[in-house]
């Protein structure tokens, strides 16, 4: 255990960049499959209760909006046009009045209960696999809660600033040009949210390494939650690499939502010669390898930040 240990510590000095570390420490991590699997078994977990309590639940909103019926007619959404998409956002918009106040009533509840089970199980999951890289790690469960719930905090504000600027760029491209008669400016539109998703992930990637880091540093050198984040702000010459890790596993991020989207459209040009039944597989394939590629990453981001903290500890 100790020599396979060692492989995921590499040189963190002056003359190493974060990337050339990332790089190294994939390696070791893709030649050890028991961190990955760790990782799928937390994740699936909970994700498959997760899941089946939204399903459970949402029934319940869709029957409490229709009436009891389940139909969609009831939401005035049965004859769902797209290519008429002026048409198809007022019926949304109608639907969305019918369907909010059901489901707000069990938001309100139901949502702080999933993030604070998503606290703990990230929690235990985290340790497990960190005490799996390293067993000399203590295991700072309650820390690591805090820090959690710090975390899911911070991206919940940072969620609610990006619907609001969503509603914004609705307001300026299309409510407004509407309401003066004119036609909406779709292309604005969509620009305007693709440039404000892309400005906050990318400032996101760039200011969450202290949140990334500072658990890291509660268990190498047992601390607790105000002083594992002090330390991560004083991080000193780490701070670019952490940096430079955060944006490189952003942009993999987007790779692999581009390359599954690559996959889900490939059949398209064949769906005369298919079947419905191998296109769901083949989706449900597509689905799988996304979970399991972006799991592996969020790996080796782990042990990455974890060897250069270990490094960084050592000189």
């Amino acid at each position: 255990m100790a020599q396979t240990q060692s492989k995921l510590i590499v040189r963190a000095g002056s003359e190493v960049r974060g990337t050339q570390s990332f790089v190294q420490v994939m390696s070791a991590v893709w030649r050890r499959p028991s961190l990955l699997a760790l990782e799928l078994l937390w994740r699936w977990v909970f994700g498959a209760g997760a899941l089946w309590v939204l399903a459970r639940y949402g029934r319940q909103v869709w029957m409490t909006a229709t009436k009891g019926t389940g139909d969609p007619a009831r939401v005035n959404l049965d004859h769902f046009n797209l290519t008429d998409p002026m048409a198809a956002s007022v019926r949304v918009a109608d639907a969305m009045g019918q369907i909010l106040p059901p489901a707000w009533h069990v938001a309100r509840w139901l949502v702080p209960l999933l993030l604070t089970l998503w606290v703990v199980a990230s929690t235990l999951g985290r340790v497990a696999v960190l005490r799996r890289i390293d067993p000399s790690l203590p295991a700072k469960r309650g820390t690591l809660m805090v820090l959690g719930a710090i975390r899911i905090a911070i991206l919940t504000a940072v969620v609610i600033l990006w619907l609001e600027l969503l509603t914004w760029c609705g307001t300026t491209a299309i409510t407004v040009p509407v309401m003066r008669g004119a036609e909406p400016e779709l292309v604005l539109y969509f620009a305007m949210i693709i440039t404000v998703t892309l400005v906050l992930f990318v400032l996101w990637a760039a200011a969450s390494w202290v949140l990334t880091i500072a658990p890291l540093l509660a268990m190498v050198r047992n601390l607790g939650p105000g002083a594992s984040l002090g330390a991560a702000v004083r991080i000193g010459p780490l701070r670019g690499k952490l940096i430079e890790i955060n944006l490189v596993m952003g942009i993999v991020k987007i790779a692999l939502v581009v390359l599954a989207m690559v996959f889900s459209a490939t059949p398209l040009p064949f769906q005369s010669f298919t079947t419905q039944e191998f296109l769901s597989a083949w989706w449900i394939g597509v689905a799988v390898f996304y979970l399991v590629a972006s799991d592996f990453f969020h790996v080796v981001r782990t042990a990455a930040c974890l060897s250069l903290c270990r490094e960084y500890e050592q000189s």
